[in-house]
């Protein structure tokens, strides 16, 4: 197996699900395709803490394309040593993934809050609030209290989608830099690449510049 690749494949998958957590955010600002909730606020607080933008999106394009750009990366040959440089950049591709399972966790952490508490709406009494907010999250195994949101409409169903949706980005996406760091410190460890024909070749070829 080789460890630049594996990277690069996560640094791939990191791109889409950044750009999913971003259209996910971004809708939560528009119940029904509507904007004027927003702009009254009118929203779940949650809606605002942009976890799915930074956390689970922006944040997540530096590591994303960190892990991308592996193969041109060799930390200047690590003073001619091509192998060194290039477990070099293995091994600093371990911090762009920590910062990969920060911004993954704090979007997770949003939406897993934003899910307990619920949508905030108006009640039965023509009152804005947060109708569920007692309810510690057991509205969601009961359905048939979400008719208690009157205004939006189906709102509960909109931020129950899309708050689900980036808690699942999110988890993937935590579990994906939580795999690059395991795979960041081998491939630095062992070598750029696994095989161990040019394991053994790299070495050799140290050993005698060494001499």
């Amino acid at each position: 197996m080789c460890y630049g690749r594996c990277a690069r494949c996560i640094g791939h998958s990191l791109v889409w699900l950044a750009t999913l957590c971003i259209v996910a955010n971004i809708l939560l600002y528009f119940p029904n395709g509507e904007t004027k909730y927003a702009s009254e606020n009118h929203l779940s607080r949650f809606v605002w803490f942009f976890s799915g933008i930074l956390g689970g999106g922006l944040l997540m394009f530096v590591p994303a394309f960190t892990f991308i750009g592996l193969d041109q990366e060799d930390c200047c040959g690590c003073c001619g040593h091509e192998n060194c440089g290039k477990r070099c950049a293995m091994l600093s591709s371990v911090l762009a993934a920590l910062l990969g399972i920060a911004g993954s966790g704090y979007c997770v952490i949003v939406a897993a809050l934003g899910l307990e508490e619920g949508p905030r709406c108006v009640d039965a009494s023509g009152q804005w609030n947060y109708t569920f907010a007692s309810t510690e999250g057991d509205y969601l195994l009961d359905s048939s209290t979400w008719s208690n949101c009157v205004e939006p409409k189906h709102i509960v169903e909109w931020n129950v989608s899309l708050f689900s949706i980036l808690l699942a980005l999110g988890g993937i996406e935590f579990i994906l830099c939580l795999i690059q760091v395991i795979n960041g410190m081998l491939g630095g460890v062992c070598g750029y690449c696994s095989s161990r024909q040019q394991v053994r070749t790299s070495y050799d070829a140290e050993i005698k510049q060494c001499f």
